[in-house]
């Protein structure tokens, strides 16, 4: 529980950051704002770190697509409201994700945001644009005081 309050403090205190992981093959790709650059293999997705209460933040003044990460029984334990279940440990995660409209930007967490931080890898390969991360995922959440559904 210690461990949980020193993340979730420290997340505070780091606020949101932001990042870009460009794929292996991006000192190659177009120059930016080129017409093809946004969709130039390799081609950098952007990505932003959240704790728990920027992200509730954000949720508040934007429609985004949460997409929960966790199992189907972490899901059916308390959700965020509206949150997409997508198990990162189904064999099918790939072609789940790879379903989705990679131009939209989305909220991804899972329980404490080692399985989303794993996963941020195989949005940047298959050509997501913008992938905002909780940091501390659920517990993070919990933790700044914000609600979940069953």
């Amino acid at each position: 529980m210690l461990l949980v309050l020193l993340l979730a403090l420290a997340a505070v205190l780091l606020g949101s950051r932001s990042t870009s992981v460009a794929g292996p093959s991006a000192s190659l790709s177009p120059r930016a704002g080129s017409p093809a650059a946004a969709d130039a293999p390799g081609a950098t997705t952007r990505i932003e770190h959240v704790d728990g209460p920027g992200a509730a933040r954000l949720l508040a003044r934007t429609n985004l697509t949460v997409l929960d990460l966790r199992t189907p029984a972490e899901y059916a334990a308390g959700h965020l409201d509206g949150a997409r279940l997508i198990d990162y440990n189904s064999p099918r995660f790939a072609e789940e994700l790879a379903r989705l409209d990679r131009a939209q930007p989305y909220l991804i967490h899972c329980a404490s945001g080692r399985r989303s931080t794993a996963a941020l890898e195989t949005f940047r390969q298959l050509g997501f644009k913008h992938i905002i991360h909780l940091d501390g995922g659920l517990r993070a959440w919990q933790a700044a005081g914000n609600p979940v559904v069953k």
